[in-house]
């Protein structure tokens, strides 16, 4: 069977790189050009060989020297083969100066050791307290990242904040970071811890790639920030610690919430109390006011006044019967005195009839009108049992208080500060009391 030319070319290349990891190389640059494209061509040299290396332009922004002919460095990168050209060359995609490549690989050791442990896990990371109520900052106390901070959280969200100074570059500073750490874990409790520095070089920041301080960090039991550098800047801290800032500025944006943002809250949560308050209320104001209703309509008075009006209109009645027997009456005068008895004995009985039914219906109201009345008076009862179970004042008797500072109820024991002036209103009167401590 024979080979093409490209076929050998590209057999070759895939073979290179999957046998061949992306590695170090160190070397001195020759044949430099930094093209229009953006991209990076030279060679690494040393005395016995010489490797094309290609540096693209989606890698190289990032650098921050200019490299030159002359100059030793370290490269990271893949080992490719260039198919038209036949030939092999280093893809880079990081390039140091020499000196600095022994500080990338121990960091990509390192790295590839505890994140094999789990220690970069997000499972194995603790939230941060939402409101927390005290920060420590392990820092240079002379650095501009601790000034940075105070006045993110003196504008957002004025907080207790304590500063163990400590140095954050050199041999010293893993030590010093590490102290810090146990300082605000055991000697001096706080809420969220903050460890942070401002830029610098690799060589500045590498105090923060030590391996007892990230093993420090991931057995804090308090929530720790890493905010090294800036925003282009990683450590092995900002790996371990529960939350990585890319800027101190930014840590403490995410540590505290925003003041402004509370007040609004509270003020939103006010109006929706004062409404459903003020809807409540109607709403048992109206119902108040139909069972009044209800019970006039059924006030024994009124019935009283019905049947009497009643029993007028049937005297009424029985005034037109009288009415309309005179007529009568002066013919049955003309008639026998026998006839006239009977007329008599007549209306006498009809008189006695209408006499009976009319104490009955007397008798049937008065029962009646007792039974209404003590009805009504039996729902009137049991609607002001009920609301007075329900209103505040009973409440406040039965023990419970409620506790009001600056004219405002408290629901939450974090609304309350030590020092803290607060009224007590229980069932028979107010007191004032001043907050020694919280629990």
């Amino acid at each position: 069977m024979v080979f093409s030319v490209f076929e050998i070319t590209r057999h070759l290349r895939q073979v290179i790189e999957t046998s061949i990891e992306p590695l170090y190389v160190e070397g001195e640059v020759s044949n430099f050009v930094h093209h229009s494209s953006g991209h990076m061509y030279f060679n690494l040299k040393d005395e016995f060989s010489t490797l094309r290396c290609t540096f693209f332009k989606n890698q190289n922004y990032r650098l921050d020297f200019q490299p030159k002919d002359g100059q030793n460095v370290v490269c990271y990168g893949q080992i490719t083969l260039y198919e038209k050209g036949g030939t092999y060359n280093l893809n880079v995609t990081t390039m140091s100066p020499s000196g600095l490549g022994d500080m990338q690989a121990k960091f990509e050791t390192l790295k590839k050791k505890l994140q094999a442990e789990g220690l970069f896990e997000e499972d194995r990371k603790q939230a941060l307290p939402r409101y927390p109520e005290s920060i420590g900052i392990i820092t240079s106390p002379t650095g501009a990242a601790l000034q940075d901070i105070t006045n993110v959280l003196s504008r957002r969200y004025p907080i207790q904040a304590w500063v163990y100074p400590a140095n954050v570059q050199g041999t010293e500073a893993p030590k010093n970071l590490i102290q810090g750490l146990r300082y605000f874990n055991e000697d001096f409790p706080v809420d969220l811890i903050i460890l942070t520095r401002g830029g610098g070089s690799q060589e500045d920041l590498f105090c923060f790639n030590d391996e007892k301080l990230a093993r420090a960090i991931a057995a804090s039991g308090i929530p720790v920030i890493s905010a090294v550098g800036h925003e282009i800047d990683f450590t092995i801290s900002d790996f371990v610690a529960d939350l990585r800032a890319p800027t101190p500025s930014a840590a403490a944006e995410i540590a505290v919430p925003s003041r402004e943002d509370l007040l609004n809250y509270i003020r939103s949560l006010a109006e929706r109390m004062s409404l459903s308050a003020s809807n409540s209320l109607g709403i048992y104001k109206q119902l108040l006011s139909e069972q009044a209703m209800e019970f006039a309509r059924y006030h024994p008075e009124r019935l009283w006044q019905k049947y009497q009006q009643r029993f007028d209109m049937a005297t009424m009645a029985l005034d037109n019967v009288k009415h309309s027997l005179r007529e009568p009456q002066i013919s049955f005068e003309r008639s026998e005195q026998n006839f006239v008895t009977s007329i008599q004995m007549f209306s006498e009985l009809r008189v006695r009839r209408y006499q009976d039914r009319l104490e009955r219906a007397q008798e049937y109201l008065q029962v009646y009108s007792r039974r209404t009345l003590d009805k009504l008076t039996n729902r009137l009862e049991l609607k002001q049992q009920h609301l007075e179970m329900i209103s505040p004042d009973y409440l406040l008797k039965q023990g419970w208080a409620l506790v009001i500072k600056d004219g405002k109820i408290m629901r939450s024991i974090k609304d309350i500060d030590p020092g803290d002036s607060l009224s007590i209103k229980l069932g028979d009167g107010e007191a004032e009391v001043a907050v020694k401590g919280i629990k």
